[in-house]
């Protein structure tokens, strides 16, 4: 089976068990865990932030860091397809108490013109426009990334009216190894970052939120009450120090896979509308008659999973575990597939 559904399918690697069962672990509620210390050490690091906090998933990551920045009756700006508002089942009401205002951008991406224009005014009948949430790649726009010139007039931006920058860094290394930017620029720009280590980066669980320390000392009591102290978390956070020291490069060929894929899609009569690719994820739309399910079922008998995006739309997503070989027998059914 060639799964293509998700880059979150992937397996530890050999090297990344063997790291796993070799972690020193500790106690991490108590601080005491010093696999988890240096996993937090090395992204705070990375990305030029004083403090980070290890947590369960990225969805825990992205509401701690609402949560930390917000009040309740405040608002947050992010674009209609972002995962904190599609993807993460309302917590952004649920736990922080705050509304949303949704901006319409370009393959999921916006501007600091649509960002002005939607800051509210300080009136007593509206919400406070108090934080703005970026993410890198964009899943729903179909693996788009921001370059730090079109983040740049953000910051600005935020910092010029006294907002808060979260970026949902769900997938941000296969956006960097596109680019060649580095992670220290990248945290210049942002008051907060989620970085997924879960996705392509091949590790079975976690996320890592970084921040300035104060930020951090919240997010982490914070954590607590969302259920998502750990114990003996180091064999999970040993699996992301692995990845990070062995994975980056090899998120190249995965976006290197989907383009090849996607440029075979684009010829078949059944296919229309594939979003651009940039990194690892390929959406398209099926033409009429066909429906999405039936493309992915008809997929499915040639051993091969997608995702079901809408009526008409699949997602596939090219990571650690789908190899040359397999893209070699991908190549061979599109090229042949009615």
């Amino acid at each position: 089976m060639i799964n293509l559904m998700s880059d979150t399918v992937t397996k530890p690697t050999a090297g990344m068990l063997q790291a796993m069962f070799a972690a020193e672990v500790g106690d991490d509620v108590f601080r005491e865990d010093p696999t988890v210390n240096r996993l937090e050490s090395k992204v705070a690091t990375l990305f030029g932030k004083q403090s980070a906090l290890y947590c369960p998933s990225g969805t825990m990551s992205n509401q701690l860091a609402i949560k930390t920045h917000t009040q309740p009756m405040d608002e947050m700006i992010c674009e209609e397809s972002s995962h904190v508002f599609q993807y993460e089942n309302g917590g952004y009401a649920f736990h922080s108490g705050i509304a949303v205002n949704l901006l319409q951008g370009r393959f999921g991406k916006i501007t600091a013109a649509q960002v002005e224009a939607a800051i509210k005014p300080e009136y007593d009948w509206l919400p406070r426009t108090r934080l703005v949430v970026l993410e890198n790649t964009g899943n729903k726009a179909g693996g788009s990334y921001y370059t730090l010139p079109e983040i740049d007039p953000i910051t600005a931006l935020c910092q010029r009216r006294k907002l808060k920058l979260h970026l949902d860094g769900a997938r941000i290394f296969n956006a960097l190894v596109e680019t060649g930017e580095s992670t220290t620029e990248v945290g210049k720009r942002f008051d907060s970052i989620s970085v997924c280590l879960s996705k392509g980066l091949g590790a079975p669980v976690g996320s890592v939120l970084v921040g300035d320390a104060d930020f951090i000392q919240k997010a982490r009591r914070l954590r607590k009450a969302f259920g998502g102290g750990m114990r003996q978390a180091g064999y999970l956070a040993a699996a992301g120090l692995y990845a990070l020291e062995n994975h980056i490069p090899l998120l190249k060929k995965d976006n290197e896979h989907a383009k090849q894929i996607g440029r075979l899609l684009a010829k078949l009569p059944m296919v229309e509308n594939i979003r651009p690719i940039q990194t690892n994820i390929v959406i398209f739309d099926v033409k009429s008659p066909f429906t999405g399910a039936q493309f992915l079922e008809k997929l499915l008998t040639k051993g091969i999973k997608g995702s079901l995006f809408g009526v008409q739309t699949v997602r596939f997503v090219f990571h650690l575990d789908v190899t040359p070989k397999m893209v070699a027998q991908l190549v061979t059914i599109f090229e042949d597939f009615t």
